[in-house]
């Protein structure tokens, strides 16, 4: 069963950084992507940040992150981390991350999530 377990999160003021981890477990596939989301509250969850684990150094972000934020993952492709500098009073909602199984497929499998809160 895949368990997909975020850290990292917490209060910092504007301006700050953090960087959220999302340790993945209990699969032997080869993910097509692995992502960020983000829920604000009273919003929808949307999209923050991608990478294709077997696509190099493929990597897509969300207009309002991009050059802010940074996502990676270690060598042995369990843990997928999410850089963020620059934050700002919008950035606070509660992040997510995601498998993407096949090319063809939804975001399927989800972690339940680490609270970002930034101050101004």
């Amino acid at each position: 069963q895949v368990q997909l377990v975020e850290s990292g999160g917490g209060l910092v003021q504007a301006g700050g950084s953090l960087r959220l981890s999302c340790s993945a477990s209990g699969y032997t596939f080869s993910p097509y992507a692995m992502g960020w989301f983000r829920q604000a509250p009273g919003k929808e969850r949307e999209f923050v940040a991608g990478l294709l684990p077997g696509g190099g150094s493929a990597r897509w972000y969300a207009d309002s992150v991009e050059g802010r934020f940074t996502t990676s993952r270690d060598r042995a492709g369990h843990t997928m981390y999410l850089q963020m500098n620059d934050l700002k009073p919008e950035d606070t909602a509660v992040y997510y991350c995601a498998l993407k199984r096949t090319k063809a497929s939804t975001w399927s499998d989800w972690g339940q999530g680490t609270q970002v809160t930034v101050s101004s």
